[in-house]
C-alpha cells in the first residue's frame, strides 16, 4: 500500500523529492493531483512501511 509522505506544489518540486527519497533508499511514486495540468500539485507517496523513515528524512531536509 502507498502512502503520501509530501504534498508538492509543482511536478518539478515532487521530481526533485522523488530523486532525493530514491538516492536515500525509498521507493517513491509520483501522483498529479489534477489530470490536466502537468504544473499543478502532486502527491510524493512511499511504502506505507517506509512513512516514518520518509518523514524522517523530510524534515531532516527542511520540507
Amino acid at each position: 500500500m502507498w502512502t503520501v509522505v509530501y504534498m508538492a506544489n509543482t511536478k518539478q518540486d515532487a521530481e526533485n523529492l522523488k530523486n532525493m527519497l530514491t538516492e536515500e533508499g525509498f521507493l517513491v511514486k509520483v501522483k498529479p493531483i489534477s489530470k490536466s495540468n502537468e504544473e499543478g500539485i502532486c502527491e510524493v507517496l512511499v511504502p506505507r512501511s517506509e512513512v516514518e523513515e520518509a518523514h524522517s528524512i523530510l524534515m531532516q531536509r527542511g520540507y
